[in-house]
């Protein structure tokens, strides 16, 4: 079975979707707080397959060349977004070869209503 790791950015409710994985969170790993490309190095020295971010500037911070690890970037970690159009993570995570970079664009989610103030009539 592949092992996947869920970075800190993604809703660890993604177990749940991904199955066909042996899955694990940088968090359960004792890696939280770590910079990705220390992350992406220790998930490599690990044996994980696959990282799975929502971290959209890891491209352009971090060196992926020569890379083992399949990286798959969500375009949101909103999670009511991502659990409604779950089949393109779990197609680009099914499909991860060694060293791919995949972005798994979702819809923009909801925008939250700011509550207005209440005003009393004096």
């Amino acid at each position: 079975m592949r092992r996947l790791l869920l970075d800190e950015s993604v809703p660890a409710g993604l177990r749940r979707i991904l199955t066909n994985f042996e899955v694990k969170t940088a968090p359960e790993m004792g890696w939280a707080g770590i910079s990705n490309g220390r992350l992406l190095a220790l998930a490599e020295q690990h044996g994980f397959d696959i990282m799975v971010t929502s971290d959209t500037n890891i491209r352009f911070q971090n060196r992926l060349a020569g890379r083992r690890i399949a990286l798959v970037v969500a375009t949101t970690n909103h999670w009511d977004t991502i659990r409604a159009n779950p089949s393109d993570l779990v197609a680009a995570c099914d499909g991860a070869a060694h060293g791919a970079y995949v972005v798994v664009r979702f819809p923009k989610p909801p925008r939250r209503r700011r509550a207005l103030p209440s005003f009393s009539a004096p």
